[in-house]
């Protein structure tokens, strides 16, 4: 059965361009156009379409105002349409954080450089958000936030999805990988989606780290501000982030994180050297590389070229982590689509590195994290709300 969904703009030709590329696809149709917020609050208790697509600036009701009542009525995945712009990603933060899942650019341009990569990302993107059931963090909603602390975030992922890197990525090497057809399907076969590991069942290893490494995507803003918020000041590593995201966003989530967060987070910048209890996390656009600097660590950034298929990408920051701290890293996958972080990760373990993933039930979208978990790579899945817990049991040199 198609993927019911509910396309709203107040613009005549976008709202017929988006309903044309959505109903291209046979797993999707829509059902209905909404051409302010306040007919998609309507539609959406009326109709119960399985995706909503959003613009944000609109008559009568903004995007923003529309998401936060179907969210509080109706809970419904939705995609929301953006401009790469700092008023845009400003705007687009505050959508996500009423509860929105995800966003994408509203000039195709910006998707990808092929038209015809462009229309088949939007697809999937609605297809991943459509075959999911939202799931209900025990802390964090769209209708309940702590005081002094902004509500959920969630989810910006512009990347085009093409196809993982494979075993072209070795211990010697930075993965640069080719632009070729779009694809999310593992090059490994993988095995039935391991259980989730209960808190009680994670045993603190007693192993020494200097490194937590963090990698996401759709859905990964959310599990971010969970797992970061609960972390002490005085964390005892430095944190590195790779969230697939613009360059236009990062200054701006980055900042947001800062205020949340009893750690420090910031943007990273090249020639950083790392500290313990500071997360650091990766400009969009760009990729970031970690060397070694002594008995610590130093960023280096640079240029995401076309060839690559992220900016940044998970496998390139976590390959470069392996030859510069080798197994003294804990690698942690979240959710997120695609196949990102599955060789950067097998590059880790295979210098004694521990890998953890996020487990199927609490993921925005399975891609990643069953990319490192049904392979063998990841020693445990771990549920959103058990993460941080973990990683602290974990990372404490006690």
């Amino acid at each position: 059965m198609a993927i019911k969904v509910l396309v709203v703009d107040d613009s005549s030709f976008f709202r017929r361009r988006v309903s044309e590329i959505v109903n291209q696809d046979p797993d999707l149709e829509v059902v209905a156009v909404a051409v302010n917020g306040k007919e998609a609050v309507e539609m959406a208790a009326k109709l119960k379409p399985q995706v909503i697509t959003m613009d944000i600036e609109m008559p009568v009701m903004d995007g923003i105002t529309a998401v936060r009542e179907i969210m509080a009525t109706n809970p419904t995945p939705i995609l929301m349409f953006s401009s790469l712009t700092h008023d845009g990603a400003k705007a687009t933060l505050d959508a996500l954080e009423a509860g929105a899942l995800d966003f994408i650019p509203k000039r195709f341009e910006d998707i990808a450089t092929n038209k015809e990569d462009a229309i088949l990302l939007l697809q999937q993107r609605i297809k991943a958000l459509g075959r999911r059931r939202l799931y209900r963090s025990s802390s964090l909603t769209a209708t309940s936030q702590p005081e002094t602390r902004r509500s959920t975030i969630a989810t910006p992922d512009i990347n085009t999805q093409r196809r993982p890197l494979s075993s072209r990525l070795t211990s010697a090497t930075v993965p640069v990988t080719t632009r070729s057809s779009l694809s999310t399907i593992s090059a490994d076969r993988p095995t039935p989606n391991p259980t989730t590991s209960s808190i009680s069942s994670i045993r603190a290893s007693g192993k020494q780290y200097k490194l937590l490494l963090i990698g996401t995507s759709t859905g990964g803003p959310v599990a971010l501000q969970k797992v970061l918020t609960a972390f002490p000041a005085n964390y005892p590593h430095p944190i590195v982030l790779i969230q697939h995201m613009p360059a236009a966003f990062t200054p701006a989530f980055a900042a947001r994180l800062n205020t949340l967060c009893k750690i420090e987070v910031k943007e990273a910048e090249s020639g950083d050297v790392m500290r313990p209890g500071c997360a650091y996390l990766a400009p969009g656009g760009m990729q970031l590389m970690i060397e070694r600097n002594g008995i610590s660590g130093r960023l280096k950034v640079i240029p995401g070229t076309p060839e690559m298929n992220y900016k940044p990408c998970v496998d390139i920051t976590f390959a470069s982590a392996s030859k510069a701290f080798s197994g003294d890293v804990l690698a942690v996958v979240l959710t997120g689509m695609g196949a990102d972080g599955r060789e950067g990760s097998r590059m880790l373990k295979s210098v004694g590195a521990t890998i953890w993933a996020q487990d199927e039930a609490s993921c925005v979208v399975y891609g990643m994290p069953q990319a490192v978990a049904s392979t063998g790579i990841a020693s445990h899945s771990i549920s959103l709300d058990n993460m941080a817990e973990a990683i602290l049991k974990e990372s404490s040199r006690g």
